[in-house]
């Protein structure tokens, strides 16, 4: 690996993670010594890549640090193309849109000797097992998802009950055979999963839920893990 090349992986390695890393983390991953990586550091410090921490201890990427953009890897391209061929096939027609677009930028973008990783990918993304209309408008729920808005909703379960509730939305889970919307019920006051085909009536109020939408997502996670595990 080019010195360069080894210098941006650092990089990288830094601004993907949320927490200090070693030198020793970053030497096996990139398959150098320690005494490589101390270097490299130093180097990337002096070029005034804010880099805080030390050896033994661990380094962190500071926020607001950003680079021109760089040539994808050919493993990278087939992450991209896999994740959109699948959002293609499962999203919403917004989604599916933005994913064709993607697909079209990058295959326009790679240089020639790369163009076979997006025209003859390894993998491919499963075709669809049915279709699923959604009874909610998919763009606007995206909108409250980040904004943290309430949305007043009517719901109809899978025996033809019909609900009402006003929820915090948290985020869209994309399965193979259906889309579900992941909320806090106030009415519950518990967490609870909504087909996004079997929603009667929306009410996007545009008012902001109480509780902060990365900690609320934070809560969901857990719930849905200890679920896993019972």
């Amino acid at each position: 690996m080019r010195r360069a090349d080894r210098l941006f992986q650092i990089i990288q390695i830094l601004r993907r993670a949320s927490r200090p890393v070693t030198a020793e983390i970053i030497a096996t991953e990139l398959e150098i010594s320690r005494r490589s990586i101390y270097r490299d550091i130093a180097t990337l410090i002096g070029q005034r890549v804010p880099i805080r921490g030390e050896a033994g201890i661990g380094y962190m990427l500071e926020g607001g640090f950003d680079m021109p953009p760089l040539m994808l890897t050919p493993d990278e391209i087939e992450v991209a193309m896999l994740g959109a061929q699948w959002v293609a096939r499962q999203g919403d027609p917004v989604l599916v849109r933005a994913a064709a677009d993607l697909m079209a930028k990058i295959e326009a973008s790679v240089p020639e000797d790369l163009r076979p990783v997006v025209q003859r990918p390894a993998g491919v993304a499963p075709p669809r097992l049915r279709a699923v209309e959604d009874s909610i408008d998919m763009v606007a729920l995206r909108a409250a998802i980040h904004a943290g808005h309430r949305l007043h909703l009517t719901y109809r379960d899978e025996q033809g009950r019909e609900t009402v509730r006003t929820i915090w939305p948290v985020l869209i889970v994309y399965f193979d055979n259906a889309r579900t919307l992941a909320a806090w019920c106030e009415m519950r006051r518990d967490f609870r999963h909504f087909r996004t085909d079997r929603v009667v009536r929306a009410e996007f109020t545009g008012e902001r839920y109480p509780e902060r939408t990365p900690a609320l997502r934070a809560r969901w996670r857990r719930s849905w893990q200890q679920s896993a595990e019972e």
